[in-house]
């Protein structure tokens, strides 16, 4: 694989997130809340961006709020539907997800809210 395409990881728990990831797409089926974020922050090598299930918001946007934590790390994030995909099953995120909310980093590489995760992840790797 060129050294300038970026595989796409599949982590139905971001918990299994580790250095090995560095550098990829990951698409995960846990929710975008501070506890999920965590793991990335903690990671010592961060993916290049990161999807996550919106688990339907939550109170005060429980379910999103990670994507701040890693707008401010530098990660690009992004939540799909929970009504898209089934929380927990990173597959069907990628497949099915539609996008629901967006770091910063994330909109500037070009991603938009009601777009689909496989849409998304495709765009990706063709312009890298």
């Amino acid at each position: 694989m060129p050294s300038n395409i970026k595989p796409v990881t599949l982590l139905d728990s971001i918990a299994l997130i580790d250095a090995s990831h560095a550098d990829t797409i990951v698409v995960t089926g846990s929710h975008g809340g501070r506890s999920a974020a965590g793991f990335v922050v903690d990671v010592s090598k961060k993916p290049w961006i990161v999807f996550f299930n919106d688990a339907g918001g939550g109170k005060d946007k429980a379910g999103i709020v990670g994507l701040a934590m890693l707008q401010a790390i530098g990660v690009p994030a992004a939540c799909y539907s929970h009504m898209s995909a089934r929380i927990g099953d990173a597959q069907d995120g990628l497949d099915h997800g539609i996008l629901t909310d967006l770091n910063a980093l994330a909109e500037r590489m070009g991603l938009k809210t009601g777009m689909l995760v496989i849409d998304a992840t495709s765009m990706l790797l063709l312009r890298n």
